[in-house]
């Protein structure tokens, strides 16, 4: 019966210590994709995307396919700085079959506080974006305020 426990023990460390690999594998991917957006390496940025790729921006109008995003995007990386996001936390959920995962982050930009949230698939070997939404954050407090904002706006 020891043995079997022992076993049983090693088997459960492994899949920790494997899950726990990817996680990290998964966050210096997302953290070096952020750092092409802001080293302006539109290459290393956009091949990050999978082909059908989409990105929502913080704006309504801003749902853009990879191809639709990198064109308006391009200035951007053209003048030599596209944007800079870092994560204050990051969370990085994979499923069972280790080839969809997911995550949520705390960004800091120099407008604040925002939250970036991404679905990843593993295609052969390797990890693409398939969707990422930005949102700016709104202090629970400042909400009626910002709604009267943009109610006056529309």
């Amino acid at each position: 019966m020891k043995y079997v426990l022992l076993i049983l023990g090693m088997f459960v460390v492994n899949q920790i210590s494997g899950q726990n690999k990817l996680e990290k594998q998964l966050d210096e991917f997302i953290s070096h994709w952020h750092e092409a957006a802001a080293k302006a390496d539109m290459k290393a940025y956009f091949d990050a995307f999978s082909q059908n790729a989409v990105f929502i921006g913080t704006d309504s109008s801003e749902y853009w396919t990879k191809t639709s995003f990198y064109e308006w995007a391009k200035p951007y990386f053209d003048r030599g700085k596209a944007w800079t996001l870092k994560a204050n936390s990051r969370h990085i959920y994979i499923a069972d079959n280790k080839k969809i995962a997911w995550w949520d982050e705390l960004l800091y930009t120099s407008s604040g506080t925002w939250i970036g949230t991404g679905v990843l698939q593993k295609k052969g070997n390797q990890w693409f974006i398939m969707h990422y939404t930005l949102s700016v954050t709104i202090p629970n407090e400042k909400m009626k305020k910002i709604v009267e904002i943009l109610k006056s706006s529309d």
